[in-house]
């Protein structure tokens, strides 16, 4: 599985990390403003921002002596982009799943599932 798609789903997750990402999707904050608003100490909201930051999904902003954050729109596109291609693909291309394919394929399955197989494999040669 991609790990690059892997950790932007861990790092978006986590209720707070998706909290933040709502907020920066309508305007750009410092951290003591994310801080009095969500009501969590300030090195709290910074783990979770540099967790964002580090999966690219926000950008810090410095203005002087404030460092602004804002959420990274495009990596957000590109996130679901990468997601639905991954659900679009072939198990039998992807790598990670040849393990699990060939378990499917020799599975010693239930009469359930046998004839659902047969129905989809009757299915393709129409």
């Amino acid at each position: 599985m991609d790990k690059k798609l892997s950790n932007a789903f861990k790092a978006i997750g986590e209720p707070t990390r998706l909290k933040l990402i709502k907020m920066l999707s309508h305007s750009s904050y410092c951290v003591c403003e994310l801080s009095e608003y969500l009501g969590m100490l300030q090195p709290r909201i910074s783990q979770h921002l540099k967790i964002l930051k580090d999966e690219g999904l926000v950008r810090e902003n410095r203005e002087g002596y404030w460092v602004y954050y804002s959420l990274e729109k495009e990596a957000i596109h590109r996130l679901w982009y990468d997601f639905m291609a991954f659900l679009d693909a072939d198990l039998k291309t992807m790598a990670d799943f040849s393990d699990v394919v060939k378990r499917m394929d020799n599975a010693d399955c239930s009469q359930r599932i046998k004839d659902t197989k047969e129905q989809i494999k009757k299915s393709k040669e129409k």
